[in-house]
């Protein structure tokens, strides 16, 4: 086998091009996920990465000599696919993408119908004892664009909408295809930043928050007046938003946005939050008069969550924002028109509505290597065993005006530790406890 075991993670499939992921790799992937579905319908769509489109001819091959019949979209946004799927009950569905990813980069997000998320590593069990079928599956072109961006518009109320002045850096990605397509017809005043598409990233990284990604945006913003920024990583499925002073808008900010949007059209919704967002999230949320459903880290179990507990939406820090209403998948679309559609009905700048929903401090997620995770969450829980504690994912102390999270990565020897407090200097303070006693014992 000329690829690495390593491209199957926790979520998906993803690895360096050639050397880790290639069409081998590819190809056998394609005939797993064949035999998953047992030979059903599969559609499959692509992103602008430069090996995309080799990696992509390679998945339908192993596909179809899988037996399963399959449909292209070519190139298009992950939400395309899921839309796809849940639109059209196909039994799976694919897109060849490494998401936010440096361009040496490639993998494969793969759905199955009802919103079944399939894991890395069920696809390498599989591998090994797939084979081809008596007869290979047949190959459609699919053209999804026209129903598709007719769901995602369907989300917001196109009357409400005001020629807001809108900076949109697409970094290349699949975001320069769509919001062309999208404002079209809609009020919105357009200044675009890096719509070529191109998969070597020549303008900033894929990742919205890698240092020096946001400068051209928070620039932009101030020098057009716009009130507000949006900022997509390749595939789309994030989407990070800058206030009309160009700041970052934090997630949890814009998770709770977006629900206030949400729960006014269907009061007492559920929305579904991970555990390290910031408490403002559920006090927020049941102040409003919706309900909280708290889950671990991971956008699949925020999608779970939705599906599972009745929640309208869900979202997490790491900027993905899933609806019911779209099949209980992420959209960074949806999200940016809902968005956008709050700050035309409420005629506030978006700083000011920052304000409002970030009244507590706290820090950005620190990554500490460990030799021991295991010993050193059990520590730490000693440590704070007065505290309320919970372990729904990692550790969670929960102090009345503090609280911490340390859970342990899923692939590296790291715990990532995240801090809230009542104000700054709280803030700073119990970080530096929380930091130091866990370097004291790793």
């Amino acid at each position: 086998m000329a690829y690495a075991d390593s491209i199957f993670k926790a979520y998906d499939v993803r690895g360096v091009y050639p050397t880790e992921l290639n069409e081998e790799a590819a190809r056998d992937i394609g005939l797993a996920i064949a035999a998953l579905v047992s030979s059903g319908r599969v559609v499959v769509g692509r992103d602008m990465r430069l090996s995309s489109d080799a990696i992509h001819n390679a998945l339908i091959s192993g596909l179809r000599d899988g037996g399963s019949s399959v449909d292209d979209m070519d190139m298009v946004s992950i939400d395309a696919m899921y839309f796809a799927v849940g639109k059209y009950a196909y039994d799976a569905g694919v897109m060849v993408t490494a998401s936010h990813n440096p361009p040496e980069y490639n993998g494969f997000k793969v759905m199955r119908k009802n919103t079944q998320w399939v894991r890395g590593f069920e696809l390498k069990k599989l591998i090994s004892s797939a084979t081809p079928a008596a007869s290979a599956g047949t190959l459609s072109e699919f053209d999804v664009w026209p129903t598709y961006l007719t769901h995602v518009k369907s989300f917001v109320h196109l009357p409400v909408l005001k020629p807001l002045k809108v900076v949109v850096d697409a970094g290349n990605g699949m975001a320069g295809k769509v919001i062309p397509l999208l404002f079209d017809g809609l009020p919105f005043q357009l200044t675009p930043l890096s719509f070529e598409l191109d998969g070597s990233f020549p303008n900033r990284p894929s990742n919205p928050l890698a240092t020096g990604a946001s400068v051209l945006a928070a620039q932009t913003v101030r020098r057009v007046g716009a009130d507000a920024g949006i900022m997509f990583d390749g595939d789309t499925d994030r989407v990070f938003f800058l206030d009309e002073l160009g700041r970052f808008v934090p997630a949890d900010v814009t998770l709770l946005l977006l629900a206030r949007e949400l729960i006014r059209r269907e009061p007492g919704a559920a929305v579904a939050y991970n555990l390290i967002c910031s408490k403002a999230v559920p006090e927020l949320v049941t102040q409003w008069g919706g309900r909280p459903i708290r889950t671990a880290v991971g956008y699949v179990n925020v999608s779970q969550a939705i599906l599972h507990q009745g929640a309208i939406m869900g979202g997490e820090l790491s900027a993905h924002y899933s609806f019911r209403d779209n099949y209980a998948t992420d959209s960074g679309f949806i999200a940016a028109l809902l968005v956008l559609e709050l700050l035309s009905r409420e005629g506030k700048p978006l700083s000011q509505l920052v304000q409002e929903y970030a009244p507590y401090a706290k820090a950005p997620e620190v990554n500490l290597e460990v030799a021991d995770k295991v010993a050193v969450i059990a520590a730490v829980k000693a440590k704070y065993a007065d505290a309320n504690i919970d372990e729904l994912d990692g550790v969670t102390v929960q102090y009345p005006d503090w609280w911490v999270n340390v859970r342990p990565s899923n692939t590296e020897p790291l715990l990532r530790v995240t801090v809230e407090a009542s104000d700054e200097g709280q803030l700073q303070a119990k970080q530096a406890e929380v930091l130091k006693f866990i370097k004291s014992r790793s």
